[in-house]
């Protein structure tokens, strides 16, 4: 079974501890068979971005434009450009802050 979705069929939601920021979502992973994956994309305006939290399942992040720095719970930090990613196991504390001057779009990939 496959889903496809154009561009006119994202949804949007609320982010849970988001702000300045529009997050959609692309695909559904329970929307495919018993599907796993959930993929959205989020556009974080300049000096947006999400509170320190655990990750509540698997996630990678990958930075298509603009700059964001991701702060991790043990302190370390990155600061990710167009084509970085990070990959992040269930429960690690982390937090985004667009650092940049333009918005930023970031896909991010969700497994149960």
């Amino acid at each position: 079974m496959y889903k496809y979705t154009p561009v006119d069929g994202y949804t949007t939601y609320e982010g849970k501890g988001h702000y300045d920021c529009l997050t959609t979502r692309l695909h559904n992973g329970d929307d495919v068979n018993e599907g796993h994956t959930t993929m959205g994309l989020t556009h974080f305006l300049p000096g947006g971005g999400s509170h320190m939290a655990p990750a509540p399942c698997e996630l990678i992040y990958y930075c298509v434009s603009g700059e964001v720095t991701i702060t991790f719970g043990d302190g370390n930090k990155v600061v990710m450009h167009d084509g970085d990613s990070v990959h992040m196991g269930v429960g690690t504390e982390r937090q985004i802050d667009n650092t940049g001057f333009v918005t930023t779009k970031m896909l991010v990939t969700m497994t149960k």
